[in-house]
């Protein structure tokens, strides 16, 4: 956690004006996969940080100086999908009530992001009066002081994550930091901002989470080719057998591959960030490669020996690994299929500024 920090990775998304690095995606993607090449939860943490601080980058300018006003550092968990809880406006602010899963990280954070649903029931007297519709959700910045963790993370993989569960009881939380759900989620034109602080959430975010797996993937290859390579008992190495090699062939391929449609992926959200088109392919590259990583570990699995399966085993940590990134939510093909079906071929005619004419 300290080398994370002291990495920058924290800051990667901060608004320059709070001494951040405002990076693009690309670098994101890049640099996750090859933290998840020794350790994919510490990854995952890392690049969890970084996307938490393009999300309150969305705060009131108020609110973002009490995240940043004494550095860029500050680590930043969060829930937002789905939902939970409630928020309660109250004057000045907001009173949150509610309990949070898969926080990912919150025992190091500084801050928790979290979105609750809106409970306009009258609370008592002095209740914020009615006037217009509020959105149905908003995401309240939360100090991790004033979050009760539970630990509920027994996950098969990611298992240093520490992804607990959360409880906040009657926290209130001032208007500055506060701000609707849809405003942290969606694109935001905004002309001379840098791309990440245009990008809506799902624009880079699948491919951000699918480089883990990909880290994953590399560290299971590479066990996996040290015992393809060691001569055991006196017999040869298990390479020399054809079937062997091309087990080695199809896994390093696919690993090959993903690489690079999450380097177009980092690539396009970094050319085009409120293109509604480049998040129609990033979602569907990010689902198809998750797919291509377990497909590929999957394999290392089976033909890794007999040790592969040891509970000191990479082999089996990556895989355990690769499996839990490809079930979440943000890597489901049938929901990337449909924005990506939505698109006509007509509109697919012309290429994209990243790619070759």
């Amino acid at each position: 956690m300290t080398a994370l920090k002291e990495a920058g990775v924290a800051r990667h998304f901060v608004p320059r004006r709070w001494g951040g690095r405002e990076g693009g995606f690309a670098d994101l993607i890049t640099a996750t996969a090859l933290i998840a090449g020794q350790c994919p939860s510490a990854a995952w943490c890392g690049m969890l940080w970084a996307a938490h601080g393009r999300y309150a980058a969305r705060l009131p300018e108020e609110g973002q100086r009490e995240l940043w006003g004494k550095g860029p550092d500050t680590l930043i968990a969060a829930a937002l999908a789905p939902p939970a809880g409630a928020a309660r406006p109250v004057p000045g602010g907001w009173l949150l009530e509610g309990r949070w899963d898969c926080v990912s990280g919150v025992d190091f954070s500084h801050w928790v992001l979290l979105a609750a649903p809106v409970d306009d029931t009258p609370a008592a007297a002095g209740t914020a009066p009615a006037g217009p519709a509020r959105p149905a959700a908003w995401v309240l910045a939360v100090p991790r002081s004033e979050v009760i963790v539970h630990d509920t993370w027994r996950s098969t993989g990611l298992r240093g994550t520490g992804s607990n569960s959360v409880d906040v009881r009657g926290v209130f939380v001032p208007d500055r930091r506060a701000c609707p759900l849809g405003h942290v989620l969606a694109a935001v034109v905004e002309p001379g901002a840098s791309p990440a602080r245009q990008a809506s959430a799902q624009l880079a975010g699948g491919a951000m989470f699918c480089a883990t797996a990909l880290g994953a993937a590399r560290l299971a290859l590479r066990s996996w080719t040290r015992w393809a390579t060691t001569p055991l008992a006196g017999r040869p190495a298990a390479l020399g057998d054809p079937a062997v090699q091309r087990v080695l062939a199809r896994s390093a391929g696919e690993i090959d591959a993903v690489a690079l449609l999450l380097d177009r992926a980092g690539a396009g959200a970094d050319a085009e960030p409120t293109a509604a088109r480049v998040e129609a392919v990033n979602r569907r590259d990010a689902a198809m490669a998750a797919e291509l990583l377990v497909e590929a570990v999957e394999r290392l699995f089976r033909t890794g020996g007999v040790h592969a399966r040891d509970d000191t085993s990479e082999v089996q940590r990556a895989w355990r690994d690769t499996h839990t990134v490809a079930a979440h939510g943000a890597l489901r093909l049938d929901a990337a299929a449909g924005t990506y079906a939505d698109w006509t071929e007509g509109e697919w005619s012309a290429p994209a500024p990243w790619e070759p004419r």
